[in-house]
């Protein structure tokens, strides 16, 4: 059987409102990960999170607004990296909003993340200073 290409989960993000939005929750909620990893995940039809995702027992994400944050303090000097977007409500209730860095509320998925989830993804490059690059106008 071919290998999926990771082209072929490439989608165009949808803004649209949520059906049942959450006061704790945005519309999108997106991953910082290696491109091995998502190609990976493609192959197997869902992505079971890196090493830190199962030592602590649910796949991160972040918001638009927490991006930043996390390509500085978790992906400095890493390639070959991608930016995956999600619409939190189709991750369904495993969706989970909980404090983590400086009592923010991040999503946290208690599942495997099914690849046909994804909305958009987006090769990230580095900056000068070695932090990810993440695009504008992200929600």
């Amino acid at each position: 059987m071919p290998r999926r290409s990771i082209l072929l989960q490439v989608k165009t993000l949808h803004r649209h409102s949520l059906t049942t939005p959450s006061q704790y929750s945005d519309k999108f909620v997106y991953k910082i990960l290696l491109r091995s990893e998502w190609e990976n995940a493609v192959s197997a039809g869902s992505y079971r999170g890196s090493t830190d995702d199962r030592r602590d027992g649910f796949i991160h994400f972040s918001t638009a607004e927490q991006l930043q944050g996390t390509a500085a303090k978790f992906f400095r000097d890493q390639s070959n990296l991608l930016l995956v977007s999600f619409e939190a409500h189709a991750l369904g209730e495993k969706l989970v909003w909980e404090p983590s860095r400086g009592g923010a509320l991040f999503p946290h998925l208690y599942a495997d993340l099914p690849t046909e989830a994804a909305l958009e993804i987006v090769a990230l490059e580095l900056g000068a200073d070695g932090v990810p690059k993440i695009p504008e106008g992200l929600r």
